[in-house]
């Protein structure tokens, strides 16, 4: 059980860029106080210190002995477990974007140092707190669609080329590098928000489009469907990344009805959420077919005015909440990592294929420990005999005047190295 602590809540964040969300929420209506700020973007962050007043760190190891509660990780997705570890060990709470893990090896090590710390590590995953998928996870609850039989999940967020090589300073950026299934946990995580339900067998397929890499200093593939087998039998298809056509969009079949978000451009709005029922199966005085706009569970003025479709607010919230009440939030050590493994186990089928790989139970020592010596991973920082290409084409080397027309961008934004 994770000590509670009394508001506010000391945190100091790790990256200045997608940061600066997490950053700017902590505040006494979330009862947070942002006390520091680490980086090593030296620019960026003391324009960031300026703006925030707080203190800054270039050091890791000098950032975690300032006097505070709680990290927030918005470093680089592939780096998040090794940051997590050493904050936990050093007596912190953790709260880490997007992904835990980048390889097997680190989920089974984060698994245990949340368990040895005793502290609160929560994954800031996002998409489940849009107020759509908050109400799907509402009616869900309440039982009106029965069990779920098969559910969707689509991520598909493409962006014009410029702004892409903004977003990926660096030859060897992760966004340069990253298989089209690691980037899973914005469609799958509403779904087992949802549904409480978790990945046990995955498939990978992934999708090789020249025409939108090539242009581009990637070594990756723009898209990839999986299919998750789910511990009540239950069937997830999950589809992204960065295919053109923008879709962020869930649906739940349960046996007894179905649900979905009706088709927009996002979070955004004007989204709706619509449910349905077969004529020989619907609730007495429900009707067989409704779709509204949902209003937020509570804190609508807060969630409306933050990032995300509300998102962010909610992060802070939740992680802050857990903290005071000395809990582990619902986004926890285990379904985190779960969800990660999801990504690295479906490129390991993409690359054969689309072979099934089962999900370890992270919660059983006997069942991860199989994977503690597993760092199988295609990223550069990880290069080692036997790693794996971020293409079903294999290894890829980026057109020369693709890496020309990035270097002008990334010259641009202050950014000059490799």
């Amino acid at each position: 059980m994770a000590k509670r602590v009394q508001a506010p809540i000391r945190i100091g964040v790790i990256g200045v860029g997608r940061g600066s969300s997490f950053a700017s929420g902590a505040t006494d209506l979330v009862g947070m106080k942002l006390v520091a700020l680490c980086d090593t973007w030296e620019e960026k962050l003391r324009e960031a210190g300026k703006r925030y007043g707080v203190a800054t760190y270039t050091d890791y190891d000098r950032f975690l002995e300032h006097d505070m509660d709680a990290v927030v990780l918005a470093n680089y997705f592939h780096e998040h477990a090794p940051f997590a570890i050493k904050a936990l060990a050093a007596g912190k709470h953790v709260m880490s974007e997007t992904s835990c893990n980048a390889t097997l090896a680190e989920g089974v090590a984060l698994c245990r140092a949340v368990e040895k710390s005793g502290k609160v590590y929560m994954l800031a995953e996002n998409y489940p707190f849009t107020r759509f998928n908050l109400e799907m996870r509402r009616l869900y609850r309440s039982g009106e669609i029965g069990r779920v039989t098969y559910a969707e999940g689509e991520y598909n967020h493409p962006i014009d080329p410029d702004t892409i090589n903004m977003l990926s300073p660096g030859m060897n950026h992760w966004r340069n590098w990253i298989p089209s299934t690691y980037y899973c946990t914005h469609a799958l995580a509403p779904l087992m928000c949802i549904t409480d339900t978790m990945p046990t067998l995955v498939n990978g397929l992934a999708i090789a489009v020249p025409e939108l890499t090539d242009a581009l200093p990637r070594r990756n593939d723009p898209g990839s469907v999986i299919l998750c087998r789910m511990d009540n039998g239950a069937v997830f298809r999950i589809f992204g990344l960065w295919l053109t056509g923008h879709s962020n969009w869930y649906r739940v079949h349960g046996t007894h009805g179905g649900m979905e978000i009706t088709r927009g451009p996002g979070y955004f709005g004007p989204e709706q959420v619509r449910v349905w029922h077969d004529h020989w199966d619907c609730p007495a005085g429900v009707a067989k077919e409704r779709t509204y706009v949902p209003d937020w569970p509570e804190h609508a003025d807060l969630a409306n005015r933050a990032g995300h479709g509300g998102g962010d607010f909610w992060t802070n919230f939740e992680f802050a909440n857990a903290i005071r009440a000395g809990r582990q939030p619902f986004l926890d050590v285990y379904r985190g990592v779960a969800m990660s493994s999801v990504g690295i186990l479906a490129w390991k089928s993409a690359l054969a294929d689309g072979a099934p790989f089962a999900v370890p139970d992270f919660r059983s020592e006997k069942a991860r420990k199989p994977f503690e010596n597993d760092h199988w991973s295609p990223f550069p920082s990880h290069a080692a005999p036997g790693q794996p290409p971020a293409s079903i084409r294999g290894p890829l080397t980026p057109r020369r005047a693709a890496v020309a027309a990035a270097r002008k961008i990334w010259a641009k934004q202050g950014y000059h190295g490799e």
